[in-house]
């Protein structure tokens, strides 16, 4: 078994990886285009005279509003991946996120329907919460049990990266976009397209999906009989209070640092310093990759130097590096510095990566799935739907909020590296805070 555990990462291990990552890839795609449109929906989804900062909340707001749907679907889909099959639920999420990216792609603006226009953008963005609500825990699940357990943290990290290689994607189309037509004519209909695209990318990433097998500790659990027999959820709640307190912390960290330094950033850089689209668009593509390549890199440093250093250096490199972009552009810089720059930011940010390393071996297997769905899509309904709303907000105070609140997620990580160190005794908890159960 210990030899099982060590092995190398074989090719039915790899094709899992890549089938996985590339379906989650163009999942996600799917869920954040929007928010790379942001400034071009709320012209369009709300009254020509109202205030800009208040179009700004409301736009960000109906963003929220996919976040705030996620705990439901996340946690319906995880109980029936606890019960009967990660595969099943890993397939059908993607089907519940193309569907509305297309339909989001043909409504009418407020010109058209009036008050109707935004109040079916906010449903279709609840519909496709609920599928990314399953999509994400899904999926660390289903990689981190397919592989040996001492190379869950590149899996994981791989994964991750594959998620965020769909915010790539999306920033590469709408630079692409912003970069061939005018603002008049995406204002006109151009901004339709990326949506299109999301659900012809989604259907395409359920097809994928059919190729992957179901995982092997779960098809071990159901021949042993060994599947919860309680209510999962009730399970979780009951019995590991602190994975899910520990876990929740850490989505805050994930989802905040990709919300604010990835997604929110290109607007930003819009509104507040007056850099092109184009441009902010450019960077931000150079910045994602970076974030890509840190995912990568900071699983496969758990899996050599377990969880506790990884965040605590990690987190030390996001503050620095997420510092000194935001008060160099503050102060205004060139073309070649923005890239720099931001693009070290987006590399820092990569020590999201670690995090499902921590999620994954935090709860038993046979109510894994239920565990991460309910601490990951709860926190992220709070921490990543409201940081938008809150860092507009105080941006009304000092436009060096994202900066501030960035640091605030260093310190986060920088404890709860800490108290991985801590905490732990066997050498299975010493690496996550907790001791992994599986068989």
């Amino acid at each position: 078994m210990n030899e099982l555990h060590n092995r190398r990462l074989n090719r039915q291990d790899y094709k899992t990886l890549t089938l996985a990552a590339l379906g989650g890839a163009l999942e996600f795609y799917d869920f954040i285009i929007f928010v790379f449109f942001a400034a071009v929906v709320g012209d369009l989804f709300f009254p020509a005279d109202m205030p800009e900062w208040l179009r700004q909340v409301q736009t960000f707001g109906i963003f929220a509003a996919g976040y705030l749907a996620r705990p439901l679907g996340g946690i319906i889909m995880a109980h029936f991946g606890d019960l009967v099959g990660r595969k099943k639920m890993f397939t059908l999420s993607i089907l519940l996120m193309a569907l509305p990216t297309l339909a989001m792609g043909m409504l009418p603006t407020y010109q058209s329907i009036g008050i109707a226009a935004p109040l079916l953008l906010l449903l279709m963005r609840v519909l496709q919460g609920a599928a990314i609500g399953g999509e994400v825990p899904g999926a660390w699940v289903f990689v981190a049990e397919h592989v040996p357990r001492r190379r869950v943290g590149f899996a994981c990290g791989t994964l991750t990266a594959g998620l965020t290689a769909g915010i790539l994607l999306g920033s590469l189309v709408a630079t692409l976009i912003n970069t061939v037509l005018t603002q008049a004519q995406i204002a006109d209909g151009g901004w339709r397209i990326p949506f299109f695209l999301g659900g012809i990318f989604g259907l395409f990433a359920m097809y994928l999906r059919r190729w992957l097998q179901e995982t092997p500790i779960f098809t071990e659990m159901q021949a042993r009989k060994a599947l919860a027999e309680e209510l999962p959820l009730k399970s979780v709640v009951m019995n590991h209070r602190k994975e899910v307190i520990v876990s929740m912390l850490l989505t805050w960290l994930l989802s905040a640092g990709i919300v604010v330094v990835i997604l929110m950033t290109p607007t930003y850089l819009q509104k507040q310093f007056a850099i092109p689209a184009a441009l902010s668009l450019q960077a931000n593509s150079m910045a994602t990759v970076a974030l890509t390549l840190g995912c990568i890199i900071s699983g496969a440093i758990c899996d050599r130097l377990g969880a506790s250093k990884t965040f605590i250096g990690g987190s030390v490199l996001l503050a620095v590096c997420s510092w000194m972009f935001y008060h160099s552009v503050a102060r205004g810089i060139g073309d070649v510095q923005l890239f720099a720059s931001y693009a070290l930011a987006g590399f820092s940010v990569g020590i999201v990566g670690a995090v499902p390393y921590v999620m994954v071996r935090a709860f038993p297997a046979e109510v894994r799935f239920s565990g991460i769905s309910f601490s990951y899509n709860v926190a992220y309904a709070i921490f990543g739907g409201l940081t938008p709303i809150f860092v507009t907000l105080i941006m009304k105070l000092t436009p060096m909020a994202p900066a501030y609140y960035v640091l605030a997620l260093s310190l986060v990580g920088l404890g709860l590296g800490l108290y991985l160190a801590r905490d732990l005794n066997s050498e299975a908890a010493r690496e996550v805070g907790m001791v992994a159960t599986d068989r």
